[in-house]
């Protein structure tokens, strides 16, 4: 029986744990939620104005630049190193509403006053990252950014009261603003659809575009940005917090925030740079299509389908990866500021182990359903078919490195937690440089039209790198974190998720998956096709890891794994 003293010690442990399950919860729900609904976003843009197509790219360049620009900019500065300073002032007297206010005035000033200079250079800004495109496709791009830019200003508001709020422990309303924002874009696109017609029914072609056409997409998709900011004040207010204009911006620790955003600003910067080397070198298959015929054509993927492929990669790692460090961030923060260091290896270690499940699973199951997201998001039309398997072998790529993308990201936030963020800056400056010189060679090797599936590669060779180099630095400086145990738990659960795959490939073979049979007939087929074989995968996977009672298990699933009959009782009887 538990001493007195002991159950007394494990009281709050327990109430820390099922805090930590609360906000994973809500976090995880919220982002589940979003990106389903930025799935169905992304697809039905593809019906209405098509995939591997030039208004698609055009449009697609227009509208990721802001968002990269501001991760360019400001986003490690946002998403990073504010975050150790608003926990610190939310252990002030006013709970931090001074530093607060201060803070988002000051985000309104800059990023307003930055937004208006970047939205006027918006036609150098797309000569400066296209390549090869025709003067028409450059003023359809054009036409598109000056809509699209002013989200940088929006981006920014919604990183710092989301920051904000995340400092006081009111993690899910930052992962539920974007729902509402693919909400609002999901009725543009239909009401787009309603009023100038789907692609299949009217192809939408550079030559045939007109503003009206411009002003309805880009307009709407600002739109969405603009509300998942102002989402976020109704929370705000309710969290206790007395937000007020304020100008005095002396005595917020700037000059502190500033060497610290330094190297955070030096580390985004090379990174996103990188980004944007890219997203120029894919946006050469503009070109590259005009001369081929419809059929060959649709083959091509470019930027839309590389960034659509990548949504789709990311989305365990948004589920699992980001929204459980979120949360181990805040103890990481508190375990240096504590000066208890101790902390570090058991907290990075669970993180690690947890999340192997679910990424190092969703990485063979892509691998296995590669053609049916794949046809998802490739529109309508004769040649879908055509381009869902060329979009297809964009995912299959960059899935590779998903399980290394988990780790490095787990594995540099120990980094920013202590407030050293030269470390990540050399890391991230180190595979930029790698990424752009490989880049760079694959684009003189491969013809235009292959572009995007040397750079999928490129993305997947990168994580891989990036998660070792972390790994090598962080056992250097902090000690070993239990990387034989995080390893052998990957190994195992890898292990078993390729047995759960060869089970889910012979189902998808059934379903024509591997000729031109019902998985590729239709959107919906596909989708009948990734429930079907995805729930086939996910059933013989649990049960697999029942069975060879895998601890991580518990960890991940808690009391739901507990309602997982015994197999492994039942195979030994």
């Amino acid at each position: 029986m538990k001493s007195s003293r002991t159950m007394a010690t494990d009281a709050p442990a327990e109430q820390k744990r099922g805090s930590h399950a609360r906000a994973y919860a809500l976090m995880a729900s919220g982002t589940i939620v979003s990106r389903v609904l930025g799935f169905v976003r992304t697809a039905l843009l593809a019906v209405a104005i098509g995939s591997n197509a030039n208004v698609a790219d055009i449009f697609e360049k227009a509208n990721v630049i802001p968002n990269i620009i501001f991760m360019l900019l400001a986003g490690g500065i946002f998403n990073v190193v504010l975050v150790p300073q608003l926990i610190k002032a939310s252990r002030a007297a006013d709970k931090g509403s001074d530093y607060t206010s201060r803070l988002i005035t000051l985000t309104i000033v800059v990023m307003g006053a930055f937004t208006v200079l970047l939205t006027l250079g918006a036609g150098p800004i797309i000569n400066l990252l296209t390549k090869g495109w025709s003067p028409a496709a450059l003023e359809l791009g054009t036409a598109f950014a000056y809509w699209c830019l002013p989200q940088v200003f929006f981006y920014g508001v919604y990183a710092v009261v989301g920051q904000a709020l995340n400092a006081h422990g009111r993690f899910g309303s930052y992962m539920w603003a974007p729902v509402a924002n693919n909400v609002v874009q999901i009725l543009v696109i239909v009401l787009f659809m309603v009023a100038f017609g789907a692609n299949k029914d009217n192809p939408h072609q550079v030559e045939n575009w007109t503003s009206g056409q411009t002003a309805w997409l880009a307009g709407g998709s600002t739109l969405g940005i603009v509300i998942q900011a102002l989402v976020l004040f109704a929370p705000l207010a309710r969290s206790g917090l007395r937000i007020r204009p304020k100008f005095n911006w002396r005595g917020m620790g700037l000059r502190h925030v500033g060497k610290l955003a330094a190297w955070t600003l030096v580390s985004m910067t090379v990174g996103n740079v990188a980004s944007l080397v890219y997203a120029r070198l894919v946006s050469s298959t503009v070109g590259a299509r005009n001369s081929l015929p419809a059929a060959e054509a649709a083959a091509v993927p470019g930027e839309q389908a590389l960034n659509a492929m990548q949504l789709v990669t990311v989305l365990p790692h948004s589920i699992f990866a980001l929204s459980l460090a979120t949360v181990l961030f805040n103890e990481l923060s508190r375990a240096f500021a504590d000066k208890q260091p101790e902390k570090v290896a058991p907290t990075l270690s669970l993180g690690l182990r947890t999340t192997a499940i679910p990424v190092v699973f969703a990485t063979v199951a892509f691998i296995v359903l590669a053609g049916q997201f794949g046809r998802l998001f490739a529109g309508a039309g004769p040649h879908a078919a055509i381009a869902g398997a060329a979009i297809g072998q964009l995912l299959l790529l960059t899935a590779l490195g998903l399980p290394f993308k988990s780790i490095h990201f787990f594995l540099i936030r120990v980094f920013f937690a202590e407030e050293d963020t030269k470390t990540p800056m050399v890391i991230q400056t180190v595979i930029a440089v790698v990424g752009v010189v490989l880049a760079y060679g694959l684009a003189a090797l491969l013809p235009a039209t292959r572009i995007a599936l040397g750079i999928a590669l490129l993305f997947g060779v990168t994580n891989i790198v990036s998660a070792i180099i972390a790994h090598v630095l962080v056992v250097r400086r902090y000690g070993d974190y239990g990387t034989r145990e995080v390893l052998d738990t990957y190994i195992r659960i890898g292990w078993l998720s390729v047995l759960s795959g060869a089970v889910g490939a012979v189902v998808l073979w059934v379903m024509g998956g591997f000729t031109d049979g019902f998985a590729w007939q239709s959107i919906f087929t596909a989708l009948v096709t990734i429930a079907v074989v995805g729930s086939v995968m996910s059933v013989v996977f649990l049960l697999l890891l029942k069975a060879t009672r895998v601890p991580e298990l518990e960890n991940f699933m808690g009391p739901v794994a507990r309602r997982i009959p015994d197999v492994g009782r039942r195979l030994r009887r």
